[in-house]
């Protein structure tokens, strides 16, 4: 991660790095900052720490520095509730956190980001581990932590072209895995990275609008909020060179929309998880995977293959483990892992039903949420949609769905549609209830930008 760095640093070192709403950074500026963070690190002994912090000059400034040094960060959701940013601090064994916030007990060692402002002239040459901690969004339960080496998630970026002109969208938390890989992307490409916070979709819109952006990495559901939100507005949408999907299934409603909404783009999807990394990626426009992606005996240098209709990673691929508490990790059976998303191999597609957390039993039918909700989210007049299991007494959950209506929709003609939408399933996969609800409700089923179907 560092060597990225200062190569652009020495490359460009007045091209701008990072636009945030506190700062502008020149790479020769951002460089000069990791480093000045690295020697304070190392002048205070600090060989592992925790992040709370929304700017991302300031974490690129520190990731730099820890990686420097081969102190090991661990971002955190900034804004995460301070009684439980104590408790999930403690469960990684945290107790000092690098952060402007004022809210948090004495029994942590508060550093502030500025105060580490150390001489970087005697700072001695480091070659060993860049180790880096990186948690999950906990959509599928509570936060685990993967511990990775930037060695090796920086590989991909000793091959990428630099392009100078690109401005790309952190549409992502710093703190997740699509996020860091967006930094990496960006300084391997030597461009420019406009981080506005919150990250919100209706501030990835303003971006957009505003500042020139040419590349926007976002998950389906944050591109589907950005969309209702300019088609709500009647915003006029800039021409884009790249959008990268990642982080959940795309629909191909949504990618439909992308398209015509950005005919001159090339959109890209991208399997990854926090787990096992960047593992695959498609540009053909279509959902899912190509099957030419999964292992045989005429390519068995492939890390994926479905068993049992889910899909399954190579064991070894990616992190270095679980830190902390591993309860719930997946387990190794004849050196694959499951990664918990459940497929559908169709013709020469691969094609995600979801995750296997998400199932919704119905009467001891296991019902996928996903395939529903793309119904559901094609039918005229529906804007956003949402499905997930609702307990019932009888057969222990039923299929419920929630809509956002788009603008001059008739309630009754749309929830009708969605059950006509939905009449050839099988019964247990209907739904039972059909609820209209607002745009703030269903962005409060999100977690980490994506739809939480729990």
């Amino acid at each position: 991660m560092i060597g990225l760095l200062e190569k652009a640093a020495a490359d460009r070192p007045a091209q701008v790095a990072v636009v945030t709403p506190e700062v502008t950074l020149t790479y020769a500026e951002l460089h000069d900052g990791a480093r000045r963070v690295a020697a304070g690190l190392r002048a205070r002994g600090i060989e592992r720490f925790a992040v709370l912090e929304p700017d991302a000059a300031w974490i690129l400034r520190l990731l730099g520095g820890a990686a420097s040094v081969g102190s090991e960060p661990c971002q955190y959701q900034p804004d995460l509730d301070a009684t439980q940013f104590t408790e999930q601090a403690a469960a990684l064994g945290h107790d000092v956190v690098v952060t402007r916030r004022t809210d948090l007990p004495a029994t942590l060692t508060v550093v502030r980001p500025d105060e580490l402002d150390g001489d970087p002239a005697g700072l001695p040459a480091y070659d060993g581990p860049q180790p880096l901690m990186i948690r999950t969004t906990g959509t599928t339960g509570l936060p685990k932590a993967a511990r990775h080496d930037w060695a090796v998630l920086s590989r991909r970026g000793a091959t990428t072209t630099p392009r100078p002109g690109q401005r790309w969208l952190l549409a992502y938390g710093p703190q997740q895995f699509a996020g860091i890989q967006v930094l990496l992307h960006v300084m391997a490409a030597q461009a420019t990275l406009v981080a506005p916070f919150p990250r919100q979709p209706r501030d990835g819109l303003a971006a957009l609008l505003r500042d020139e952006l040419t590349c926007v990495s976002a998950t389906p559901t944050y591109w589907r909020f950005l969309l209702a939100e300019a088609r709500s507005s009647g915003a006029d949408l800039p021409t884009l060179e790249q959008i990268t999907l990642g982080g959940e299934a795309s629909s191909p409603d949504l990618l439909a929309e992308l398209e015509k909404a950005f005919p001159t783009a090339r959109i890209s999807q991208v399997y990854a998880s926090t787990e096992f990394g960047s593992i695959a990626s498609v540009r053909d426009g279509r959902p899912g995977l190509s099957t030419s992606s999964l292992w045989s005996p005429e390519n068995p240098d492939a890390v994926l293959r479905v068993q049992d209709g889910e899909l399954q990673v190579r064991a070894g691929t990616g992190m270095l483990g679980y830190a902390g508490d591993t309860a719930g990790a997946p387990e190794e059976h004849d050196g694959w892992v499951s990664t918990g998303d459940v497929v559908e191999v169709v013709a020469d597609r691969v094609l995600f039903r979801g995750r296997s957390s998400e199932v919704i039993n119905v009467g001891g039918v296991k019902v996928h949420p996903l395939p529903i909700e793309e119904r559901v989210g094609a039918v005229p007049g529906v804007r956003l949609a949402r499905v997930h299991g609702r307990s019932n007494p009888m057969v222990g959950a039923v299929v419920a769905v929630e809509v956002v209506l788009a603008d001059d929709a008739d309630e009754s003609a749309v929830k009708s549609a969605v059950r006509s939408a939905c009449a050839d399933l099988p019964r247990a996969w209907q739904p039972r209830s059909v609820k209209v609800v607002d745009e703030a409700e269903l962005a409060a089923a999100t977690k980490g930008g994506k739809m939480v179907r729990r």
